[in-house]
């Protein structure tokens, strides 16, 4: 049987020539992959029967939330290696998105389920499989809807998100896990609070689909400038961080995420001066579209 001829645009060059895949930003979302991927592992040989004394082993689901919170790092650097480098592409656009299904939708969907819904509708696990399939349908249906907006005429450069973005929905989720993970190891159960997660959960699927407009922060990097006062406060958040460790990040990681789901309603309600100051924008980029 004859192999058919590779096709060729109607300009004569040929498709691999055109299908351009820079190297570096695609690194770092196959990193991102990679880390979602180990998340699911972990999570699968995550055994949370306790033990004779009453201990449960959390290490690996430790561990893969750990690798979901490292895939939202990998997932920031990409696009902006990409932005800083002038090398953005259809291709690095829908590899991420690929990547950001399983790391930020499908793993922490998954560990949800496994860690507390499970638990809650012990009853009724269909609730519990219920609910997580919600959020990812939601996932995939705001990555969906924001490589077709990106793809619109226009749209490029834009510095708003519109719907909570899918990365900043797995941080809140994994470090909330993380939070509650730590209150069990101190035999601290949550009581009347134990449907929060559930109701956090089916929030964030709605908020990811939604048409509130989240800063993308896309003007931050190297080039970037700040006040006296950021800088301090920055640099101290950070030794902070440094110095406190675990007593204080099973606290800041919620609290952060929790912040930037609520600047969303803030938002429109502040001065233009103000966000400005907040979101580090110049003036001249504030008539871009939202993605």
């Amino acid at each position: 049987m004859a192999t058919p001829a590779p096709q060729t645009p109607p300009n004569g060059e040929s498709v691999d020539a055109r299908l351009k895949i820079y190297f570096l930003p695609n690194l770092l979302t196959a990193g991102n992959l990679f880390c979602g991927f180990v998340a699911l592992t972990k999570i699968v040989e995550a055994n949370l029967t306790p033990s004779p004394d009453g201990m449960i082993d959390w290490g690996p689901i430790k561990l893969a939330l750990a690798f979901i919170l490292l895939a939202c790092i990998f997932d920031l650097f990409d696009g902006r290696v990409a932005r800083m480098g002038g090398v953005e592409s259809p291709f690095g656009r829908e590899f991420d998105s690929l990547a950001d299904l399983i790391s930020f939708g499908v793993a922490p969907a998954f560990l949800v389920h496994r860690v507390v819904l499970g638990e809650v509708f012990i009853s009724y696990p269909q609730i519990g499989w219920f609910i997580a399939s919600i959020y990812l349908l939601c996932g995939a249906f705001r990555l969906a809807r924001f490589n077709c907006l990106s793809a619109l005429p226009g749209s490029g450069g834009s510095k708003d998100f519109l719907g909570f973005p899918i990365p900043s929905a797995a941080g809140l989720v994994a470090s909330l896990t993380l939070l509650i993970v730590h209150l069990n190891e101190h035999e601290r159960g949550l009581g009347h609070w134990k449907y929060v997660p559930a109701a956090v959960l089916v929030f964030l699927s709605a908020m990811m689909v939604s048409t509130v407009r989240y800063p993308s922060f896309k003007s931050l990097g190297l080039r970037s400038t700040s006040t006296f006062t950021k800088a301090i406060i920055a640099a101290l958040f950070l030794g902070g961080l440094l110095i406190l460790q675990e007593k204080v990040l099973y606290y800041v990681l919620p609290a952060f995420f929790t912040l930037y789901l609520v600047y969303g309603f803030v938002r429109p309600r502040i001065s233009r001066a103000m966000r400005r100051e907040i979101e580090e924008e110049d003036e001249e980029d504030n008539g871009t579209t939202a993605s």
